[in-house]
């Protein structure tokens, strides 16, 4: 079953409360800290923009990579909305293609890497460091363990607003190291009756050792890491977990 297709065109609805200037911030916090000189970056798993488009308002050169045409249609159409031009690329991620060298940044934010499996992530790495200019940075976070399999879990989820409701099954796999979503969702049509989508996704749960040695595999020797959008060392519950990785 295919991620993100129906369900790109209620996931910026469903996800309204993330505060997306908060990630901005953070994210050019990162630059700052870093003392790095970034004109231009590659978005990787950019979905539907909800980063891309404030990041190009700040007069970033972006361009986006995601495997959802669904959710690039949908990024396309907020920006043209906000008068914004956008470089789009539909590509799986962990085979990324991406010909530009000496990149000033390369980001993934929300969770995407924690989509790709143990020798996809190696090769995205290995892709990173190849495509970054000297002293250039690669920002990037994942859902920590502790995340995946205590807080999602085996749990459910749901919630019924006025134009769409969902449930949220999951079931986390301690010897894959793998939790499975099962979301079912309901979007109310014209008519107000409501047409149900399932969409079934998978993340792996990595360890921050596991995702420095890869990083040290690749060639960055200089990485910082960080929990849930401080400056401060990741705790045993920090919830996400941010890499900063200078080649």
């Amino acid at each position: 079953m295919e991620q993100y297709k129906d369900f790109a065109f209620v996931y910026d609805e469903l996800m309204n409360e993330v505060d997306y200037n908060g990630w901005v911030k953070y994210i050019e916090d990162i630059i700052k800290n870093e003392n790095a000189q970034v004109q231009n970056i590659l978005e990787l798993a950019c979905g539907t923009g909800n980063l891309t488009i404030p990041l190009t308002k700040k007069n970033y050169d972006i361009a986006g990579i995601d495997i959802s045409e669904e959710m690039l249609s949908v990024a396309r159409e907020k920006a043209e909305k906000e008068g914004v031009e956008l470089v789009l690329l539909q590509q799986d991620i962990a085979e990324l293609d991406f010909d530009v060298p000496n990149l000033d940044c390369i980001l993934c934010a929300c969770d995407g890497f924690n989509y790709l499996t143990y020798d996809e992530l190696e090769r995205v790495f290995e892709k990173s460091y190849e495509l970054l200019k000297d002293d250039g940075v690669f920002i990037f976070d994942i859902s920590s363990y502790y995340k995946l399999s205590t807080i999602l879990g085996n749990n459910m989820y749901g919630e019924n607003r006025e134009d769409v409701a969902y449930m949220w099954q999951n079931y986390f796999d301690s010897e894959e190291n793998v939790v499975e979503m099962e979301l079912a969702f309901f979007i109310k049509e014209e008519d107000g009756r409501f047409t149900r989508f399932e969409e079934v996704h998978q993340q792996r749960a990595y360890t921050e050792k596991e995702v420095l040695k890869m990083l040290k595999k690749a060639g960055f020797t200089n990485v910082k890491t960080y929990g849930d959008f401080t400056f401060e060392d990741p705790k045993e519950d920090s919830e996400r977990i941010f890499f900063v990785c200078k080649k």
